[in-house]
């Protein structure tokens, strides 16, 4: 098997046709796809990624129940019930609920993955139980950085790295040099990723929101032992 990554959602053209009944993994490290695994991990009854904010606005409109979370810039939604904080999808809130999410770039990313056979999202809190889930299917597999608005980033690049180690480490081949790359950042930082991610354009956006903390929960590893897949319009938990 074969891993590829794709650095930013601005390369995905190249890589569309060859992407059709493969693996992709969604990498959004801060923070959406980091948040769906919290929701799914605290008891949300449904998790429903989408790419705009219509169409989440339309969602809660035929379903009053439904609680609708997203941002656009890092900053929450107006008239949404949550943010992209994986802090606030607590148990005491998600637990039992649809919820749908609309982010500026990991739910774009997703939308363009629809052809593969397999879409998986995560991030440091489940990536041992993504590792296993890729392996176990046994398709080449697409490591999507979702970015900044078309820009290749530094955590989502350092995550695709820290998969693709993983999988060579079990047999697998790189693919290309942006596998690579990402493998040899991976091994710059893994002994410190707060220090090595200080100066990352998304870590200075977070200071100047004042969501520091959300890097915390963002970059522990294996919190969760759920591997999170995306079927049929809704986010599936293994194990549920």
């Amino acid at each position: 098997m074969k891993i590829h990554t794709i650095l930013s959602p601005q390369l995905f053209s190249l890589f569309e046709e060859e992407v059709e009944g493969k693996q992709v993994l969604i990498i959004d490290i801060l923070r959406a796809t980091t948040s769906m695994v919290v929701m799914l991990e605290n008891g949300a009854k449904s998790v429903r990624p989408v790419a705009g904010v219509d169409e989440a606005m339309r969602l809660k409109e035929a379903n009053p129940l439904w609680l609708i979370a997203g941002e656009r810039n890092g900053y929450k939604v107006e008239g949404f019930e949550f943010g992209n904080s994986p802090q606030e999808f607590t148990s005491d809130r998600v637990k039992g609920e649809t919820l749908v999410i609309t982010t500026t770039n990991g739910t774009q990313a997703l939308s363009l993955s629809l052809a593969a056979s397999d879409i998986w999202v995560g991030g440091f809190l489940n990536m041992a139980a993504l590792v296993e889930s890729i392996c176990a299917t046994g398709k080449d597999v697409f490591l999507f950085c979702a970015g900044w608005k078309g820009h290749v980033n530094l955590e989502d690049t350092l995550f695709a790295g820290a998969v693709a180690r993983q999988l060579v480490d079990r047999g697998w081949a790189v693919a290309d040099d942006a596998s690579r790359a990402a493998m040899s950042l991976w091994a710059s930082a893994e002994g410190d990723l707060h220090g090595f991610l200080s100066e990352a354009s998304h870590v200075q956006r977070f200071q100047s929101m004042h969501a520091e903390s959300d890097l915390d929960v963002c970059l522990k590893l294996n919190t969760s032992n759920k591997a999170v897949r995306y079927e049929n319009g809704v986010l599936v938990a293994i194990p549920s």
